[in-house]
């Protein structure tokens, strides 16, 4: 195994962050076991259609109806059936050769704790309704990954979706009315107490404020707005 030094690491380009819609979506994962049934989970919040290949299976995944489980060794070559894959089944030849098998055909593949067989890795997620903030180490360590988000999710307060319920609902009015949201009228107005306001179910003093703001940038009137 080849370790990166802190040259290589300062030097090397950085991974391009992406959230994908995966909703009806085949996806694979290679292997049964406790790692495999975690990628499932996450897959299959995100509406994915997982199908899973292995031996064997917890039962976490053998009892999940929303689960195809092909109870067998993975196929050569069948990755490129499918959108995406991932390969947890901690066999080194076997999860190599489904990397293989997917760059062979462009699918994008994520091998657990492998980082050196994916064409993606996978971060860890702090989420609150439609919030998500991840964590990334570009898959150098899992755990330090883990541990920041816990840090996160512990400042993520429920009032944060009435923020953000807010916030959308106004860029909605703007779009409909054929005005740029391009401004930087939203950051000043989260700088000025929006969330604070929130927070203490002033939700018409937030707008208000949110309105001002907007108006100072002459993305629109102070009337214009509901």
């Amino acid at each position: 195994m080849s370790v990166s030094t802190p040259l290589d690491r300062r030097t090397r380009a950085p991974q391009y962050p992406v959230n994908l819609e995966l909703r009806e979506q085949p996806v694979l994962v290679v292997g049964g076991g406790p790692v495999a049934a975690r990628k499932v989970a996450g897959l299959l919040e995100a509406g994915a259609m997982v199908t899973v290949v292995a031996p064997d299976a917890v039962d976490a995944l053998r009892d999940n109806p929303a689960v195809r489980w092909h109870q067998r060794e993975y196929q050569r070559g069948e990755a490129a059936s499918y959108r995406m894959v991932v390969t947890a089944t901690g066999v080194v030849d076997v999860d190599t050769q489904v990397s293989r098998d997917a760059r062979a055909t462009g699918v994008p593949v994520n091998s657990a704790d492998d980082p050196d067989n994916c064409t993606f890795t996978l971060p860890a997620v702090a989420r609150l309704g439609d919030i998500q903030v991840t964590v990334s180490t570009a898959g150098r360590s899992p755990a330090f990954a883990g541990w920041l988000k816990a840090r996160i999710e512990a400042v993520l307060d429920d009032s944060l979706v009435d923020v953000l319920d807010l916030l959308a609902e106004v860029r909605d009015d703007l779009r409909l009315a054929g005005v740029s949201t391009e401004v930087p009228a939203w950051r000043r107005a989260l700088d000025s107490g929006l969330p604070e306001l929130v927070a203490q179910g002033r939700i018409a003093d937030a707008r208000a404020l949110l309105v001002a703001q907007l108006a100072f940038d002459g993305a629109v009137a102070a009337t214009d707005l509901p």
